[in-house]
């Protein structure tokens, strides 16, 4: 995709010492950083992106980013009455929330019309009625990449998973695999994306960890706690998405992003424990023993668990030697990845044991 070339957006590395928060790190992409980088984008006010799934966690960052370039911004969700908090992200008029639902291909064409690029983030945790991992994760990704072909964008950006694999056990590796099959298969020069963990102020990942640790007496670690994850900042991840937004990025396999650490999942809740100033002991939970309590738990509205979850936890979730050799991560797109004790202590300061008023000590 060929985008006129807009405004420069510089920022320049200020924070020092330990001084850490997730307000710097988020303003690091946003162009209002304590702790940031060089930054430059070719979006303008000419061009226009649309974003299926954007009213999301990591939609929403996505959005401010994409807005802070001067692009207009389309989002695209079910339910666009309830993105209205979106718009404050950029100027009068510069983003707009549109109805479309993945499952319905015909609503989809309209929300990519005169669209210069189009990056779809639509995914789910967990199957519920519905929104199953195929309907959403498979044939949604096909549905978007038909419907953005149909209405004539050239560039497509579609967000996955790592761990993305179709002989996977676990049905929502599966899918996110078929996913980018089917979006491979439309837009052969597409780029995908896969994230490990994404972290930042509204995540699911430590806020609910947070959660447990201040709600209940001792805190399980499936599988003795040696899945390994690789913890990224939504920040980079969006990032990342306008490079390949402007065709930044490689498009011959997926980009796979993750944070600077290497975490195995008991440092995570250790981490969370200091985080949150809670003592909690840490109770190895066997594989089989998760699952036979997922198979309970996914029947609640918002399982904390599934087995779904419990297959996906019996494989690493980091970033591969071939992506790192390749350029294909954070580092090859010359981001600098954004640690987690820089953001996550202090958006986890709700769950300590006098709120903001514990004075935590890194």
């Amino acid at each position: 995709m060929s985008i006129p070339s807009g405004r420069r957006i510089e920022t320049k590395n200020r924070l020092q010492g330990g001084a850490s928060s997730w307000h710097v790190a988020s303003a690091k992409f946003y162009a209002t950083s304590e702790r940031g980088i060089d930054v430059a984008v070719t979006l303008n006010n000419r061009a226009l992106v649309t974003i299926y799934g954007g009213s999301g966690f990591l939609g929403r960052h996505l959005v401010r980013a994409v807005a802070r370039t001067g692009a207009r911004v389309r989002v695209a969700v079910r339910r666009p009455d309830l993105a209205g908090h979106l718009q404050p992200l950029g100027g009068v008029g510069q983003i707009v929330p549109v109805q479309a639902n993945v499952r319905y291909p015909d609503s989809l064409v309209t929300a990519a019309e005169d669209a210069d690029a189009v990056v779809n983030l639509v995914g789910v945790l967990f199957a519920s009625g519905k929104q199953t991992f195929k309907t959403v994760q498979e044939e949604g990704a096909r549905n978007v990449a038909e419907a953005a072909k149909a209405a004539g964008v050239g560039t497509f950006v579609h967000v996955s998973a790592i761990g993305a694999d179709a002989d996977s056990p676990a049905i929502y590796a599966q899918s996110k695999a078929a996913g980018e099959e089917a979006v491979k298969d439309i837009y052969p020069d597409a780029t995908i994306v896969r994230p490990s963990v994404v972290f930042g102020p509204e995540d699911e990942f430590f806020n609910r960890f947070g959660a447990m640790a201040q709600l209940f007496p001792a805190l399980p670690l499936i599988g003795g706690g040696h899945t390994k994850f690789q913890p990224v900042f939504v920040g980079d991840v969006a990032q990342t998405l306008v490079a390949a937004i402007e065709e930044r990025t490689k498009t011959d396999a997926p980009y796979e992003l993750g944070g600077p650490e290497v975490l195995s999942m008991r440092d995570v809740m250790e981490r969370v424990l200091a985080y949150t100033m809670r003592s909690r002991p840490l109770i190895p939970l066997p594989f089989w023993l998760a699952k036979l309590q997922g198979a309970f738990l996914q029947w609640l509205p918002n399982p904390p668990l599934t087995i779904d979850q419990v297959r996906l936890l019996e494989d690493d979730n980091v970033v591969s030697e071939a992506a790192v050799t390749d350029g294909r991560t954070l580092q090859g797109l010359g981001i600098e990845p954004v640690p987690v004790a820089s953001v996550v202590p202090d958006y986890l300061e709700q769950f300590r044991p006098r709120g903001q008023f514990s004075v935590y000590k890194a």
